[in-house]
């Protein structure tokens, strides 16, 4: 078996290497490919290390696979974007950068190398880079390449992928290096420098770096020596890898206790019977991609597959995931809901209806009464609701349902963003459920789909902050395609693609945590666990004033009055946020119904014109994105005296 490190030698058919200026000369030489112990690594990154301090940075360098050549052809290219549609008439092309250093390897002259597959076969052509510069609307850039000069011969690149050579990237400070370097190192125990395995690959989870490593078999966790090709993840962080030596090839780990036992491969089964689980699942998403399709189809979609026939393996899977994940039937009443004239729903004239109505309904109460441990002394004539709110949750009554606000995406991870501010709420048991009861009350997190992984992650490092592992639930926010009027039928619709293999979407909003509830079986799940109360909160940023509570005030009173749904609000606040209780009976019944309005918004795509793949870029609204609001569901109640308003006075 090859290390990390080594080399394997494979002879290919002849690469056509072509410089325009020089007559064309063909050469036959071998290429050889890193191979780690188990697979080839389809990422590169780059690793900076800063001395003074204690944290690794990982960010992607300028290729997803490097192409090492020969000694004798002096080459060791890498991939640095792939050319994804025709700009303009004066044969200039778009591409889509993968590489931290588009500056360098997009505007600076000279070699670089197209790498296509034609018939079956790779082939690989030099070509002379005249001149780069950012797309100004989108994230990719446009380049002109020397003796193209029109669109008919740049069409004929779109999907090929761009290479430079490897060599040619940024020189690093002292103490940074590459983790390209890191790949086949020894890792070893810093108390005992007993040898734990060697780095097989590393990878970017959306939060810390983990390195992937493979356990050498003298390495003995779960009582007993590591089994052949065990492999075992390690956070990528100064606490866990403090010293890291280049030039001996070497890093140095102090892993919490448990770290890596409880990451290991938790079955016994052969290498066959994991291979037959892996193709009975792709199997299984191979039926769901044709059903996803058929259902395309019925919509008149069929244009969203043009970028399954062409392109990398990795972009097809891609298109393949982005077209699985459509909600066709939302995406169908969305479509509707474009020539559906009708009012402009407004959510703050809906909820002063309700603040000014005389019912036994509404409650006020001050901010200081909503913790969990609010005396009666303090909460005075509402305190029968505190306490029966309490009994609801600690008798396994109620599920939390926590939604990171889709307005703050761009800073869902940084020190202020929604990640941040939710582990704060979860480490305050002041404003948040004791961790002693929280195994009894299921959770449900709502985030948009990057910051899935970090939020994972959150929870493990901190021991699922007391709930069980199993009664978690982590899903991607509801998303709907973008549409625009269709040129052929000015009453048809067509989604738009970001690139040939990405669809163009965006978040539907709040409305849309009743859609995927219902859309995954969580309701059910939560009927089945015995819930009757699901309480819904929206997660803001940290440095918001400390208003946020998840009060069981709510829920008791819900309860008390036999409402089906309630809305906690505060003050003069302008309904930015929302914290909700549903009844389960309820959520049921409403199966997921949300409505839905359609917003005109300008947005910039890719479209196939005949064979080429051309860029827009509007200059005023071109486009309908959805947008669903969660107070809407109000309309679904059965009366007013089923709606409970709990206003918070500050």
């Amino acid at each position: 078996m090859l290390r990390a490190s080594s080399l394997l030698s494979i002879t290919l058919t002849p690469i056509q290497l072509c410089n325009p200026n020089v007559s064309p000369h063909f050469s036959t030489f071998e290429l050889c490919r890193p191979v780690s112990a188990l697979s080839c690594s389809r990422c590169h990154f780059s690793l900076v290390r800063t001395p003074a301090k204690s944290s690794f940075i990982v960010r992607s360098t300028a290729t997803q696979k490097a192409i090492e050549t020969s000694s004798n052809s002096g080459l060791d290219l890498v991939e640095v974007g792939f050319l994804s549609g025709v700009h303009g008439l004066q044969g200039e092309i778009c591409i889509k950068p993968n590489t931290d250093f588009p500056d360098l390897r997009f505007s600076k002259p000279g070699r670089r190398w197209l790498r296509q597959q034609l018939m079956g076969q790779e082939k690989i052509d030099e070509v002379e880079l005249v001149e780069g510069r950012p797309h100004p609307a989108q994230k990719s850039w446009i380049l002109k390449f020397r003796g193209l000069d029109n669109v008919d011969q740049v069409r004929q690149l779109v999907g090929a992928t761009l290479l430079a050579e490897e060599h040619d990237r940024p020189e690093l400070d002292e103490g940074e290096f590459y983790t390209r370097d890191l790949v086949g190192m020894r890792v070893l125990l810093k108390e005992t420098g007993q040898l734990v395995g060697t780095v097989a690959n590393i990878f970017d989870n959306g939060g810390n770096d983990l390195l992937h490593v493979l356990l050498d078999s003298s390495m003995e966790v779960c009582n007993g020596s590591a089994k052949t090709d065990q492999l075992v993840w390690i956070p990528f962080v100064g606490a866990i890898v403090p010293d890291v030596d280049l030039e001996r090839k070497e890093m140095y780990i102090t892993p919490p206790k448990g770290l890596l036992e409880v990451n290991m491969r938790a079955d016994d089964r052969s290498k066959k019977e994991r291979r037959q689980l892996e193709w009975k699942e792709r199997r299984k998403q191979q039926k769901r991609l044709i059903a996803a399709k058929k259902k395309l189809i019925e919509l008149e979609q069929k244009h969203v597959f043009d970028g399954l026939r062409f392109g990398e393996k990795s972009q097809r899977n891609l298109l393949a995931d982005h077209i699985v994940d459509v909600n066709s039937t939302l995406l169908q009443k969305a479509l509707q809901s474009i020539e559906t004239s009708s009012k402009r729903w407004n959510v703050t004239e809906e909820i002063e209806a309700l603040r000014g109505r005389v019912s036994e309904c509404t409650l006020n109460v001050s901010l200081e009464c909503l913790s969990f441990d609010a005396s009666e002394e303090k909460v005075g004539d509402n305190f029968s609701f505190l306490q029966q709110g309490k009994s609801l949750f600690s008798e396994g009554k109620v599920s939390i349902c926590l939604v990171l606000n889709d307005r703050e995406t761009e800073e869902l991870e940084s020190e202020n963003g929604p990640v941040s501010y939710l582990q704060t709420l979860l480490d305050d048991e002041q404003r948040f459920i004791k961790e002693d009861e929280r195994a009894f009350v299921p959770l449900i997190i709502v985030s948009p789909e990057h910051a899935i992984e970090a939020l994972q992650e959150l929870f493990q490092e901190n021991d699922h902050f007391g709930f069980e592992s199993e009664k978690i639930w982590f899903l991607k926010e509801e998303t709907l395609p973008v549409v625009c009027n269709s040129p052929e039928e000015p009453k048809k619709y067509k989604i738009l693609m970001k690139s040939p293999w990405e669809i163009l979407k965006s978040p539907v909003g709040s409305g849309g945590v009743l859609s995927i509830l219902a859309s995954h079986g969580i309701t059910d799940s939560l009927s089945s666990l015995g819930i009757n109360y699901l309480q819904v909160h929206s997660i803001e940023k940290k440095s918001q004033p400390q208003q946020h509570y998840i009060n069981p005030m709510l829920v008791g009173f819900t309860s008390a009055k036999g409402a089906e749904i309630a809305i906690q609000v505060t003050g003069e606040s302008k309904v930015k946020n929302f914290e909700m209780a549903f009844s389960l009976k309820f959520l049921k019944r409403l199966k997921g119904k949300i409505e839905l309005e359609a917003v005109v918004k300008m947005n910039s795509h890719v479209q196939k014109v005949e064979k080429d793949w051309i860029e827009t870029v509007p200059s005023e609204p071109n486009s309908f994105e959805f947008r669903s609001d969660i107070y809407r569901v109000l309309s679904e109640c059965s009366s007013s005296a089923k709606i409970c308003l709990l206003n918070i006075t500050l």
